[in-house]
């Protein structure tokens, strides 16, 4: 768990007014409920390698964090060498669904978070990046099918982060005006998008992919436009509690 006196981070009562009014979360899905970026970052530096492009850990996690498998395609097309971004996507994704079946983890205390929002009622969704196969690979390997009925997904919607298409494009899917939604994300990318949406957000740097920058990412998080850092789940259902208290 991140150390909170790390992290540009507030205390638990400013959290807490910030959830007054919020009838939806909408949490990103890759490092925020799937612990996947190490996993992610790993094979895509891998995959963009055999395309030409040798970058570090940190130019990729800069570049492609909470963007979709089209910008990075895209990016390739533009960046790569002649006809790299030909059957990049089968090819990345084959071996990143291999080590996600074996591999991957939820994020710690998501299970107790998603309870603790049903006792409140507050409803919840996805809205992520990835594409609905790797999404519901994802939620099946880590037995979290059944936790999220309603996924969406930046296949659904023309431009994705740091657009707002995809937040708005929940929101009318679920009935709620953007004002009454708050997002959780881990990627700077996604927070413009959310706040573009006129949706409140968290920022989040708990996954294992920010272990070493959670300070750092925390600060892009903010700057970004995030209302608060989380360094772990546990702040979130505490804010619930002591809301519901108040």
């Amino acid at each position: 768990m991140v150390q909170s006196q790390l992290l540009p981070s507030v205390t638990g009562s400013r959290i807490t007014d910030a959830l007054d009014g919020v009838e939806l979360v909408v949490f990103d899905f890759d490092g925020v409920i799937a612990d996947s970026e190490v996993l992610s970052l790993d094979t895509l530096r891998d995959a963009l390698a055999d395309c030409g492009l040798r970058m570090p850990l940190e130019q990729a996690r800069s570049l492609f964090l909470g963007k979709s498998l089209a910008s990075i395609s895209d990016y390739i097309a533009c960046h790569g060498t002649e006809g790299a971004s030909d059957g990049f996507a089968d090819r990345w994704q084959n071996e990143l669904f291999q080590l996600l079946r074996t591999e991957l983890k939820p994020m710690a205390a998501i299970l107790p978070l998603l309870k603790s929002l049903d006792k409140h009622n507050v409803q919840y969704c996805i809205a992520s990046s990835s594409s609905f196969h790797r999404i519901r690979l994802s939620l099946t390997t880590m037995h979290l099918e059944d936790q999220f009925p309603n996924l969406f997904s930046a296949e659904q919607v023309k431009n994705g982060k740091p657009a707002p298409d995809l937040f708005q494009f929940t929101a009318e899917q679920m009935n709620m005006d953007p004002s009454a939604c708050l997002v959780i994300e881990d990627s700077p990318h996604g927070v413009r998008g959310a706040r573009a949406a006129g949706m409140r957000v968290f920022g989040f740097v708990a996954g294992a992919h920010l272990n070493d920058i959670q300070k750092t990412h925390g600060d892009l998080l903010l700057d970004a436009g995030a209302e608060h850092v989380l360094g772990s789940f546990a702040e979130l259902q505490s804010a619930l509690t002591n809301y519901s208290s108040d």
